[in-house]
C-alpha cells in the first residue's frame, strides 16, 4: 500500500470515529429531512436518529398534565427497565416463552382473587392488548353462550331479529364496535341527569328472549359513576326465576373501576360475589399501573366460558387455554403488570389509589367552592371529577373557552357534551392518576382560577359553545381533517 493510500485510509478511520464525537445537532445528519412518505436512501447514525425523534417528539406536551386520559403515564424506573428487557417476548408463543405465560397466569390468578373468584369453580382468564379486547371477548361469550341456550330452548337464532346486548348509553366505544362487528343490536338505557349510571327502574324493559346479556360499567367514562351492580344482579335474579331456560347474565366492565374499587371500597359487591357476574374485564393500563396496552378478561367459571372460544396451544408438556383475539405482541405489559402487582403488593395498592383518590377529593372540593359549577362526580368512586357551569352562572365564556385557556399552559382539561338525551349539557372532566400529585392539583386549581379571571375580564370571548376554538384532537385520537368536521367536540372515547 502506497503513502497516499495508507493516509487516505487513515482520514477515513478518523472520520469514522469522530463522527461520533461531534456535538449531535453540529452533525450535518441532524439537519437531514425525517422521512415522511419514503424511506431515506441512507442510514442514520443511531444517536443522531435518536435525538432528532426525541427532539421531535418533545413538543407535543407533558404527560402528567394530560388529564384526558385513563391511560397510565408513570412506571418506576425498575419497571420501564425489566418492560424493556422484555420487550422481545411473544406473549402468544406460550411454548417458548413458558416463564412468561406462567408470569401471565399468575396475573390472572391474583386479579381473580381480588374479584373474589371461586377457584372450585375453575375460573379462566386471559391477558388482553387493552380492555377494549378485553371487552371483545367477554360480549363474544355472552354471544356464543346466548346462542346455545336459545336454540336449545326453541328460539330462531337465524331468524331476522338479531340478538341484542343492554347497556347505558354512557359505554365506551369498544361496546358500539363489538355490536357493529358481531351483529349484535345495542340496546341503550338513557342517561338523564337524575340517572348518571345505568336506570334500574328501567333496564329490564329492555331484555327479552334475544338478549345475549347485560353490560355493566364500573367507571362511566363520561363521568366516572360506577352502575349499580349489586341492584342490577337482584333484578337479573328475579328475571332468571321467570325464564329458567334463558337466564340473563352480567358482563362488568370494570376498565377503570376494576383495578381500584377492591382497594379503596373492598366491601363493596360488584364482582363475582354476585351470582349472576359471570364475567369480568379491566384496563391494566389505566389504575393496574401498567403502560399501555394492557387488559385482562376472568370469567367466573368454566360454564361461563364457551368452549368455542377456547383454542389449546403446547405448554410445559401439556396444553394451554388460550382466548385472546390478538396473536403476537410483546410480552412485556404481561412482566411489568406482574411487577407492580408483586412490588406494591396490596398495601403498596391501595396507599397509591387512596392518595390519587385524596387528590382528586380535593380538587372536586375546589371546584364546588368556586360557586359557578355544578359537580357531575365528584371522586365518590374512582379519581374523576366532572362538572358542568350552572345555568345561572351568568359567564359570557363557556367550557370549550376555559378548556383552551387552560391548555396554554399545558393543561389539558377537556370538554365535551354527555351522550345521547343529555347531549345539550356539557362538561369537563380530569382524570388524577398516581403521577398527579397535590402539589400539582394545587397548581390546577390556581391555573383555573387565573383563566377564569382572564375569560371574565375579556373583552372579546368566543361564547364557544360548540368547541369550535378546539386544539383539533378529539379522545378517540384523530384529528379534525381525520373527524371531517374541525367544529364539534367529541365525547371521550379511547380510555381502553
Amino acid at each position: 500500500m502506497n503513502s497516499q493510500e495508507t493516509t487516505s485510509k487513515l482520514v477515513a478511520n478518523m472520520d469514522e470515529e469522530t463522527k461520533y464525537l461531534t456535538p449531535i445537532f453540529g452533525s450535518e445528519a441532524s439537519d437531514a429531512r425525517m422521512p415522511l412518505m419514503k424511506m431515506n436512501d441512507k442510514p442514520v447514525e443511531p444517536r443522531i436518529a435518536y435525538e432528532m425523534i426525541k427532539e421531535y417528539l418533545s413538543i407535543e406536551g407533558n404527560a402528567t398534565q394530560n388529564l384526558t386520559t385513563f391511560c397510565q403515564t408513570y412506571m418506576e424506573p425498575m419497571a420501564t427497565k425489566i418492560m424493556a428487557e422484555t420487550m422481545e417476548k411473544n406473549a402468544i408463543d406460550k411454548d417458548e416463552y413458558p416463564m412468561t405465560a406462567d408470569l401471565e397466569n399468575r396475573c390472572v390468578a391474583m386479579i381473580g382473587d381480588l374479584w373474589h373468584a371461586d377457584p372450585s369453580e375453575q375460573p379462566m382468564g386471559t391477558s388482553t392488548v387493552g380492555s377494549s379486547e378485553a371487552c371483545m371477548l367477554g360480549g363474544l361469550g355472552m354471544l356464543f353462550r346466548w346462542k346455545k341456550l336459545a336454540a336449545a330452548a326453541g328460539v330462531d337464532i337465524y331468524s331476522s331479529t338479531r340478538p341484542n346486548l343492554v347497556i347505558s348509553s354512557g359505554y365506551q366505544v369498544c361496546w358500539e364496535k363489538f355490536c357493529r362487528y358481531w351483529d349484535v343490536e345495542m340496546r341503550l338505557v338513557p342517561l338523564e341527569k337524575d340517572h348518571l349510571s345505568l336506570n334500574m327502574d328501567t333496564v329490564m324493559n329492555y331484555v327479552d328472549d334475544h338478549t345475549i346479556g347485560i353490560t355493566a360499567i364500573l367507571g362511566i367514562t363520561y363521568t366516572g359513576k360506577f352502575d349499580d351492580v349489586k341492584k342490577l344482579d337482584e333484578l337479573v335474579e328475579a328475571y332468571n326465576q321467570e325464564h329458567p331456560k334463558l337466564p340473563i347474565r352480567i358482563h362488568v366492565d370494570g376498565a377503570s373501576g376494576g383495578m381500584f374499587a377492591p382497594f379503596v371500597e373492598p366491601d363493596l359487591e360488584w364482582d363475582f360475589r354476585l351470582k349472576n357476574v359471570w364475567s369480568i374485564n379491566c384496563s391494566g393500563h389505566k389504575y393496574g399501573l401498567v403502560y399501555p396496552g394492557i387488559g385482562w378478561v376472568i370469567w367466573r367459571s368454566k360454564e361461563a366460558l364457551p368452549e368455542d372460544l377456547i383454542f389449546w396451544v403446547s405448554y410445559l408438556g401439556g396444553e394451554e387455554a388460550t382466548m385472546a383475539i390478538n396473536f403476537s405482541r410483546s410480552a412485556s405489559q404481561i412482566v411489568g403488570q406482574y411487577y407492580v402487582l408483586m412490588r406494591n403488593g396490596f398495601e403498596g395498592f391501595r396507599e397509591i389509589q387512596e392518595r390519587t383518590l385524596d387528590v382528586a377529593r380535593y380538587l372536586a372540593a375546589e371546584i364546588e367552592g368556586m360557586g359557578m359549577f355544578e359537580l357531575y362526580e365528584d371522586a365518590g368512586h374512582i379519581p374523576i371529577v366532572c362538572w358542568g357551569l350552572k345555568e345561572d352562572a351568568n359567564v359570557a365564556w363557556s367550557l370549550y373557552d376555559l378548556s383552551d385557556r387552560l391548555r396554554m399552559n399545558g393543561w389539558l382539561v377537556p370538554a365535551y357534551p354527555m351522550p345521547a338525551d343529555m347531549q345539550e349539557t356539557t362538561v369537563q372532566r380530569v382524570v388524577a392518576r398516581q403521577d398527579f400529585s397535590m402539589q400539582l392539583a394545587i397548581k390546577l386549581v390556581e391555573g383555573i382560577k387565573k383563566e377564569i379571571d382572564t375569560l371574565s375580564k375579556a373583552r372579546f370571548v368566543t361564547g364557544n359553545t360548540q368547541g369550535v376554538i378546539n386544539t383539533g384532537f378529539d379522545h378517540s385520537g384523530r384529528s379534525a381533517a381525520d373527524r371531517g368536521d374541525g367544529v364539534q367536540a367529541k365525547a371521550p372515547t379511547s380510555q381502553k
